[in-house]
């Protein structure tokens, strides 16, 4: 699949045209960080849809179609359910309405847990069917042979440590990870295994600031904080937490909008002049030629 051709949304919502720019490259990602240092942080949101995609992409150096799609997209209670399909589906969406981002996409829960070999079957999927670039999947050291075993085969990996959502049911909620000592040194030791075992980031979620520091300064690949620092190599948030799209967002989101009151007020005035018969007006109808 090209990911050459961007979507044109001032001649057809699907018209392609084509790229101002070389996309991104894993490569270029990994060499954001240079003796421990990373001189211009990487930016990095999620995306869901080619127009989300288009709208996100000259602002990021990643964007990443998250399995949050299960909550965000389709209204899941977690993203336990989602499923391959629907990964490669929206991954292939994202790819399409951008030029510039590195496309990485997540591995959904079950699909690469069992061995490296389902792994890799799920990871070539993902990326044939979508043409996005890399796979990003949650584990530490219990997931350092898989990591290892798709980078020897020309999948590169992002890793996922601290927090990691798709394994809510074992820690028992959402709550910061690394508050005692025990904890603290597994996700060190976890991002130390992803990192060795050839992953090009590893995100950081959801751990009290000091670990986050200590990966950071720790590990040489990059290291993408979620509720973590700003001192770590770079950030992601969800898109849509960060729009204001939700009431109820962790703690360490920050709203630099509140898209949920735009969208709210204008259906409401939409509705108001449906209601009155004032819209549509002389300029939305079609009008005999005389």
């Amino acid at each position: 699949m090209s990911t050459t051709f961007q979507l044109d949304s001032a001649t057809s919502r699907a018209n392609p045209t084509p790229a101002p720019m070389r996309r991104l490259t894993v490569p270029a990602i990994r060499d954001r960080k240079q003796d421990g240092k990373t001189e211009e942080p990487v930016v990095m949101l999620t995306a869901y849809t080619a127009r989300q995609a288009q709208l996100l992409d000259p602002h990021c150096d990643v964007l990443l179609v998250g399995d949050s799609l299960g909550q965000v997209i389709y209204g899941l209670p977690s993203t336990i359910p989602v499923t391959l399909e629907m990964m490669a589906n929206h991954a292939a969406a994202v790819v399409r309405g951008s030029y510039h981002s590195v496309v990485v996409v997540d591995m959904p829960f079950g699909s690469y847990e069992q061995s490296p070999e389902q792994a890799f079957d799920s990871a070539a999927r993902l990326l044939k069917e979508s043409g996005a670039a890399a796979v990003k999947l949650e584990g530490g050291e219990a997931m350092a042979e898989t990591v290892s075993f798709l980078v020897n085969r020309g999948i590169p990996v992002m890793g996922h440590v601290g927090l990691t959502p798709q394994a809510v049911n074992v820690l028992g909620g959402y709550r910061a990870r690394g508050r005692s000592d025990a904890e603290a040194e597994k996700i060190v030791a976890d991002a130390v295994a992803l990192e060795q075992a050839g992953a090009f980031v590893v995100v950081v979620e959801g751990v009290v600031e000091p670990i986050a520091i200590e990966v950071t300064e720790t590990v040489s690949c990059v290291v993408i904080g979620i509720g973590a620092s700003a001192k770590c190599d770079g950030q992601v948030l969800v898109t849509d937490d960060m729009l204001g799209m939700f009431e109820r967002v962790p703690r360490f989101v920050k709203r630099y909008a509140d898209m949920a009151e735009l969208v709210s007020d204008t259906a409401a005035k939409y509705a108001e002049e449906v209601r009155a018969r004032t819209f549509p007006g002389p300029e939305q109808t079609y009008q005999p030629k005389r």
